[in-house]
């Protein structure tokens, strides 16, 4: 397989065989991410990924799992991306599901034709970044997306089929827009009734800016932050997942069933006095 550096996929695709389709996001401006910024967005060579994926196929048949890369793989051209899942229906013969991360305006921009014939050649896990459901944070953070956008998109997607895994970045809001992060978070995922739900911690990347007057968030307010969330959540049949290294502490479980024992942990840690409630605490090894 060929990759060019840096490649990014979500923790739950450590088992999948990925396939770069393009490089870079075609967006890049939000002030929270790092991941592509020294990355100039382009699409892989065409006949280059119909042979790797054939090469791929003879080498590794028995693959069940593929994730395509880069970011927002759903805003290639639906011809081009049908084109990449016939091909890689066809080079694995046990394949179950194929995944990518994709952002509320490319899905929008997707017909119900488009999407459902997308669906039917096993493309089944869009890997969304809601962030805040504060259109305000949003904006100031420069990322190029509605939140009514989005909770449409997740709606949409989810209703023909797809399973969509939102992501929110806890601290966000930082200091000053601790309550209208947490808020509008709550109302946008009750709306969305997403299948998949991640809580990150928001901690600010060397080379990005933040805003100005931003004050983040300490690592005992940013626990609070994630319980207070929790606590409003009235989501269906979701899975929940806190279990990224920027996390303080682990969670996972399923709403609405696991909803109280969560809520149990995280009361119990924020009294514990292992929390930092002046600083970030212990910053993950890979910042």
């Amino acid at each position: 397989m060929k990759y060019e550096e840096p490649l990014f996929r979500p923790p739950a695709e450590a088992g999948s065989l990925i396939f770069q389709v393009a490089y870079g996001c075609p967006h890049n401006r939000c002030r929270f991410c790092g991941m592509y910024k020294t990355v100039r967005y382009r699409l892989r060579n065409r006949a280059e990924v119909l042979a790797e994926i054939a090469g791929a196929g003879k080498a590794r048949p028995d693959t069940r799992r593929v994730f395509l890369a880069d970011g927002d793989v759903m805003a290639l051209p639906s011809n081009l991306l049908g084109e990449y899942l016939e091909a890689i229906n066809a080079a694995f013969p046990h394949l179950a599901r194929i995944n990518l991360y994709a952002n509320g305006s490319s899905i929008a921009l997707k017909s119900e034709e488009e999407l459902r014939r997308l669906r039917a050649l096993r493309l089944h896990t869009l890997y969304v970044g809601l962030e805040s459901g504060s259109q305000n944070i949003l904006d100031v953070f420069s990322k190029s997306e509605s939140v009514e956008e989005m909770i449409a998109a997740v709606r949409r997607a989810q209703a023909l089929g797809f399973r969509c895994s939102v992501m929110i970045l806890i601290g966000l809001g930082g200091r000053s827009f601790r309550r209208e992060h947490i808020a509008a978070t709550i109302h946008a995922l009750n709306r969305m009734q997403p299948k998949l739900l991640s809580a990150l911690r928001f901690i600010s990347l060397p080379g990005l800016p933040l805003p100005e007057h931003y004050l983040p968030v300490t690592e005992f307010e940013a626990v609070e932050e994630l319980r207070r969330i929790i606590a409003g959540l009235e989501l269906e049949h979701t899975v929940f997942r806190a279990d990224h290294a920027s996390n303080p502490i682990p969670l996972d479980g399923r709403f609405p069933a696991d909803r109280e024992r969560l809520l149990a942990e995280l009361e119990a840690d924020l009294a514990s006095g292992r929390l930092d409630q002046n600083g970030p605490g212990s910053i993950p090894m890979f910042l």
